[in-house]
């Protein structure tokens, strides 16, 4: 449509669409053969010769000069917005000129102000109104070379046929027609590529034409305004046409809240520090657990600390999923309320279990085991209400065991520090349940405790399996093993984030099931490798910083991988709520090691090659990564 008449709509900032102008009054219509009335004609200036046609674009010259119009005879007014033929006034006063040969002829401008002086009149031409042409040759001479038909204006056809005959040209020394030139001296720019830029953001990401004719007609778009303005029937072809110059883009979809599955990289190392640290500990403590003799092959106390610690694992994990569960329903206090009653009873159930087993010569051991079981009850709380940084500020004290890898404390010192760090857990912890002891309690009941059985039998599993890692030959032997299977639990945990994450990310961007099965299933093997990479770098580490441990055997090193790759497998099938699959397999796995010490790798590829296979059936589908 470039060079049309079309009404430059306003620009304002409430909309990005045009503003539609209101229609001017139109003048009465005059019957073609009535004459309109005579108008004053001022004196004729000297006519000028008009100047002959460009080189190259053929055609006759003009005539030299001009004849005068009847001056009772001159041409009705035009219609609004339509072209005026040449050789009569239009609607400003001024006669439009005749276009060179090749060219259309330029169309007047619109102007509300007053009339101009008409120029030198146009000689007389036919008595009915045609558009146009150019200077007609002579009788029997050949068609110009480059005559075109005049332009069509916008909304209205071009004229069909051969120009009339005996058309003259306008006169050459016509006045300028009112209104600024077009921009850089060309056509007038399109309207619809005006439009199409305004709308830029919204027609690229329609994917019909039907959204881009919605938004046009939300904004009072017309059909009367976009056949004057645009020269289509309808917004609908309007729409189309739009949609077919802008070229599609589409915006990615926005990403869904992380919400729980949100995990940074310096909150999950941190939660991988406070679950060592405890470690050094039981540096503090060796020499006041020290004892004759032992049982079942271990140094003297090992099984009342283990019985302890293998009892606090197993009510914990099955209280820190309910104290979720309370959260995740919206519930703070409802949360701090079970972890108020649940988590004294956790820490008495373990101090009892470790009394019970305790044999002679191992009364220190117990009371160790019963503070033990204590700061796990402790630890538990701060960690589901997130006060990782004030359970680790509690685990301060501990770095006092560093010395003691070189030099030996005296017991006092040792003790002291470990009443310390036990002191500020429980403090803390007390300090972060007070909310809900002054709240009170709630009249609406909760999810059921059985939910949390199985979780509970996860964690009991999962920490057999580390105990076995431990104290697979000796404790010495087996210190760099537990240690890096500890530290590793944060960057575990952070791969679980970046797992789930992933898989988010391809269920919004991929179209297809098998696709999103491939992109899965690489997820999961990196991240998996990660970890892997994470806990060997972890063993080596370890090993190298406790005084006295051998260097691990490459079976040792591939048993604690397949280990690792148990334990992780099984955090993301707990995650995704398979958790009952993952503690089946992890108690099945650990009470082999248990029979038969042997069998460890047997057993721990077996259960990794299980999980691996519940992980690929379960996470590959789609479903299962819905929320």
């Amino acid at each position: 449509m470039s060079g049309s008449l079309w009404l430059k709509p306003p620009t304002t900032g409430a909309s990005p669409l045009p503003g539609i102008p209101r229609p001017r009054r139109r003048p009465p219509a005059a019957h073609l053969d009535e004459a309109p009335p005579a108008r004053p004609v001022p004196a004729e200036p000297p006519t000028a010769t008009a100047p002959s046609a460009p080189a190259g674009r053929g055609g006759a010259p003009a005539p030299a000069d001009t004849a005068g119009a009847d001056a009772g005879a001159s041409p009705r007014a035009p219609r609004a917005g339509a072209a005026a033929p040449a050789g009569h006034p239009t609607s400003t006063g001024t006669t439009r000129p005749e276009a060179p040969a090749g060219q259309a002829a330029p169309l007047p401008q619109d102007s509300a102000g007053p009339p101009t002086p008409a120029g030198p009149r146009a000689p007389a031409g036919p008595s009915v109104i045609a558009v146009p042409s150019a200077p007609t040759p002579q009788a029997g001479a050949p068609a110009p070379a480059g005559a075109t038909r005049p332009a069509a204006v916008a909304g209205r056809p071009a004229p069909i046929g051969p120009p009339p005959a005996g058309g003259e040209p306008a006169a050459a020394d016509a006045p300028p027609l009112a209104g600024p030139p077009p921009a850089g001296g060309g056509l007038a720019a399109d309207p619809l590529d005006e439009l199409a830029a305004r709308l830029d953001g919204f027609v690229a990401a329609a994917v019909h034409p039907d959204e881009i004719a919605a938004i046009l007609e939300s904004d009072g778009m017309t059909d009367e305004h976009i056949r004057l303005t645009y020269g289509r029937a309808d917004s609908f072809s309007l729409a189309e046409d739009l949609y077919a110059r802008v070229e599609r883009r589409h915006p990615e979809p926005s990403a869904p809240s992380a919400g729980v599955w949100h995990g940074e990289l310096w909150g999950c190392l941190l939660r991988g520090l406070v679950f060592a640290l405890p470690g050094l500990a039981y540096v503090l403590a060796a020499p006041l657990l020290a004892a004759e003799h032992g049982r079942f092959g271990l140094p003297a106390g090992t099984v009342p600390l283990l019985a302890g610690a293998v009892t606090g694992w197993l009510w914990n994990q099955a209280l820190s999923h309910r104290a979720y569960t309370w959260l995740g329903l919206g519930d703070r206090t409802a949360a701090a309320r079970a972890l108020l009653t649940g988590a004294p009873a956790g820490a008495l159930a373990g101090a009892a279990v470790a009394l019970v087993t305790a044999g002679p010569g191992e009364t220190p051991a117990a009371v160790f085991a019963a503070g033990q079981s204590l700061y796990l009850a402790a630890a538990t709380v701060l960690l589901v209400l997130g006060r990782e940084r004030a359970l680790f500020c509690a685990l301060l004290p501990l770095a006092g065991a560093v010395p003691a890898f070189r030099w030996d404390l005296p017991d006092a010192l040792r003790a002291g520090l470990l009443l310390a760090s036990l002191a500020a857990s429980v403090a803390f912890a007390a300090a972060a349940l007070r909310p809900g002891v002054r709240r009170g309690a709630a009249g609406r009941g909760g999810p059921p405790r059985a939910a949390s059985l199985p979780y509970g039998l996860f964690g009991l599993g999962s920490g057999l399996l580390v105990l076995r890692a431990g104290v697979a030959d000796t404790l010495v032997s087996g210190a760099g093993a537990v240690i890096a299977l500890t530290l590793s639990m944060g960057p575990a945990e952070w791969l679980l984030h970046r797992f789930r994450g992933e898989s988010l990310t391809r269920l919004r961007t991929l179209t297809t099931a098998r696709e999103f099965r491939r992109a899965v299933t690489g997820t999961l093997v990196l991240c998996l490798g990660g970890y892997l990479t994470v806990l060997l770098a972890l063993t080596l580490g370890a090993t190298l910083a406790w005084p006295g441990a051998p260097w691990p055997t490459l079976p040792r090193l591939v048993t604690l991988l397949l280990i690792g790759t148990v334990l992780w497998l099984g955090l993301l099938l707990q995650a995704f709520g398979a958790v009952l699959s993952a503690a089946t397999v992890c108690l099945f796995a650990a009470a082999a090691q248990t029979v038969q010490p042997a069998a460890g790798p047997v057993a721990a590829g077996g259960a990794a090659a299980v999980l691996a296979v519940l992980t690929s059936a379960l996470l590959v589908r789609p479903t299962a990564h819905r929320a």
